[in-house]
């Protein structure tokens, strides 16, 4: 989630008082989905027991363990490795692969991300592209059958906030690797489905319909049984279409993936997150859930914050959900996660990670990938 990445500077511009400041704060929140953001600047290129590395500006991000990918300006796409060289203010890392050859040079300009395959093919995996038809218009997705045949499980893959579909092919070649078939979905307002309005988001309100338009999709096309695989928003989107009756027999388990459990705390974590006092979040709430307030800041209807308040709501979990969350999730903060695994211990397991926001595959690949598997292969098994 970047969408609080200028909150400070808007707040103090705008904001007299709460009000100014919740105003400030919702936009940000529900903005339309923009272009990534250029911050890195490659420093040099350099050998690497026979290979390139690249050294970049040292940041968080930048020096954190695992495997992650650049976004060049110009379109390049160039994994990253382990960190093989550190100083005071820069790191160097091993370059996995680059495409196109020869797109990394010193002074391109990047963006770090932990979204790793570019698309289906990149990360190894046939996919069929097929149209769910949602209640505002057609919205491309991928299917991925499983190399030994399909059955009748199915997993659909559900992207957050600010974040493509490719995003979540991490999770999908575990699924694929584990026999299941997978629907990579996307929704309206995020970049690739349909535009609604004035493109904002309504933190998973209304785009909790294009998923069940993608349920309905699967169960007319071989799915009996479903596992949703949701990361942050799409994590709080799954929930919803877990906890509704008219899925209720269908889904039969959760992985969730750095999960916004509850709105408000989210919201607080990113005022935070931005340099504001998180408490400031709470002057949010009144723009997102009183209908004349929403459509001040752009919304068709109303969000009730309270309907993705799973710590309330937690009584209704009742399916089977593994819980993949970074202890230095500065989003959606893993506190929330433990809390709620405590609160539902004989269904929540919970993997904490040493990671940041939906970085916890980047953090630790192969024990991410062991304990998706495992989880997978108890439950369909």
């Amino acid at each position: 989630m970047r969408w609080f990445a200028a909150a400070a500077a808007g707040a103090g511009a705008v904001a007299v008082g709460g009000a100014g400041i919740g105003f400030v704060i919702a936009r940000r929140l529900t903005a339309p989905t923009g272009g990534r953001v250029f911050d890195l600047s490659v420093r040099d290129i350099v050998q690497h027991e026979g290979g390139d590395a690249v050294v970049l500006d040292r940041t968080a991000h930048t020096s954190a363990p695992g495997l992650y990918n650049l976004w060049l300006e110009d379109g390049g796409w160039v994994r990253i490795g382990p960190v093989v060289g550190e100083t005071r203010d820069s790191v160097t890392r091993v370059v996995e692969s680059t495409t196109p050859v020869g797109a990394l040079r010193a002074g391109s300009r990047c963006s770090w991300s932990g979204i790793y395959y570019r698309d289906p093919a990149d990360a190894g995996l046939d996919a069929v592209d097929v149209v769910v038809h949602t209640p505002v218009g057609p919205a491309p997705a991928w299917l991925v059958h499983p190399s030994e045949g399909s059955g009748d499980w199915w997993t659909i893959h559900i992207h957050g906030l600010s974040s493509p579909r490719a995003g979540t092919l991490r999770g999908v070649a575990v699924a694929a690797e584990c026999g299941l078939t997978s629907l990579v979905v996307t929704y309206r307002n995020d970049g690739e489905g349909p535009t609604v309005g004035t493109g904002r988001s309504t933190l998973g309100a209304t785009e909790m319909e294009d998923v069940r338009a993608a349920m309905h999709y699967a169960l007319n096309h071989g799915a009996r049984r479903i596992v949703l695989f949701g990361w942050s928003m799409g994590a709080a989107i799954a929930l919803q279409m877990a906890a509704d009756a008219e899925f209720r027999g269908v889904v039969d388990g959760l992985v969730l993936e750095s999960p916004v459990l509850d709105w408000q705390s989210t919201i607080n974590a990113n005022c935070a997150r931005a340099g504001l006092p998180a408490w400031f979040g709470v002057f949010a709430r009144p723009w997102l859930g009183y209908r004349a307030l929403a459509r001040r800041i752009g919304l068709e209807s109303e969000v009730q914050l309270d309907h993705f308040d799973w710590i309330a709501r937690a009584d209704e979990l009742h399916i089977p959900t593994l819980i993949l969350h970074g202890t230095g999730d500065t989003s959606a903060t893993h506190a929330v996660s433990k809390r709620l695994a405590g609160l539902r211990p004989r269904v929540i397991l919970l993997e904490s990670f040493d990671a940041d926001h939906t970085m916890t595959w980047n953090s630790d690949s192969p024990r991410w990938r062991t304990v998706v598997r495992e989880w997978l292969d108890l439950l369909t098994k």
